[in-house]
């Protein structure tokens, strides 16, 4: 996978192999992989005393429904250049208008991986050999998420 940036203000990620389009739509997959959304893990933490039931009632299907739309957003821009490109090679272009939802779509993808795993509080000692290949994928997923969104805050967002 390279990351380049485009003429227009964007970004271009080109995958070099099928295997890539995968590591890429799974920016989805981990986002929604936590046992509760972003909405209500940003909801449980207003305290009661701080109006947790009118955030619960107004602000949580709100912020639901945005994060939704980053998700969609991604997912359909992933899919759709998925299905042009030719034997797994092609590209995902990522607007200067995209940025924003590209950026909270990784962002999630991000919190939820570190609430799944501890990813900065490193490697636990005592895992099996599945669960460290697992954190040590997921350790991956998120640095990987990490850089795209240096990319898309220094060169499309700005």
């Amino acid at each position: 996978m390279k990351i380049e940036p485009t003429l227009e203000g964007g970004l271009r990620v080109d995958m070099e192999s099928p295997l890539d389009w995968h590591v890429l739509m799974a920016i989805v997959h981990d986002a929604r992989g936590a046992d509760k959304d972003l909405a209500d893990r940003l909801g449980g933490l207003i305290e009661e005393d701080a109006g947790a039931e009118d955030w619960q009632e107004f602000v949580v299907p709100e912020l639901r429904e945005g994060f939704d739309d980053q998700l969609r957003a991604v997912a359909e821009a992933i899919g759709s250049a998925m299905h042009q490109s030719q034997d797994g090679i092609g590209s995902v272009r990522i607007r200067r208008t995209d940025g924003a939802v590209w950026y909270g779509a990784l962002n999630q993808a991000r919190l939820a991986l570190e609430e799944l795993h501890h990813l900065s509080a490193g490697m636990p000692d005592a895992l099996d050999e599945d669960q460290e290949l697992e954190w040590r994928s997921a350790s991956a997923r998120s640095y990987l998420y990490g850089k795209i969104q240096h990319f898309l805050f220094d060169l499309v967002i700005r």
